[in-house]
């Protein structure tokens, strides 16, 4: 059985409240891709009322707005999209560097094995 390791971040504020983490990439990305916040929550299998939420706490959270709607529907701000670039960018480097640090402690090949004998010495 082969390992692999796995990481989470996310961003929060001074008050440990979420501002950034996973999912919001998810609604955030599929607001930009479909230019609404209905067919995100649509895409994503969840309420509008509940990605709207998470919109709005994001907002708050943050201290500036992140989605602005219209009568053509919605999109990010400059700031939005600036979260969620910073992010996505921060997330992928902390995969990079989880990925390096695992090579290096683990190895490159299968030194833990399912049976529970390991190869170290």
């Amino acid at each position: 059985m082969r390992l692999k390791v796995r990481s989470k971040i996310w961003i929060e504020n001074e008050r440990g409240e979420l501002v950034i983490g996973t999912g919001r990439l998810k609604i955030l990305e599929a607001i930009m891709e479909l230019g609404s916040m209905n067919k995100a929550a649509q895409k994503l299998h969840q309420p509008f009322r509940a990605v709207w939420g998470k919109i709005r706490a994001t907002e708050q959270r943050c201290g500036f707005k992140v989605v602005e709607t219209t009568n053509e529907g919605s999109k990010l701000t400059d700031a939005g999209l600036a979260l969620l670039m910073a992010y996505t960018q921060l997330k992928n480097r902390c995969a990079h560097y989880a990925d390096a640090q695992y090579r290096e402690l683990f190895g490159e090949d299968d030194k833990f094995q399912a049976n529970g004998k390991t190869s170290v010495s």
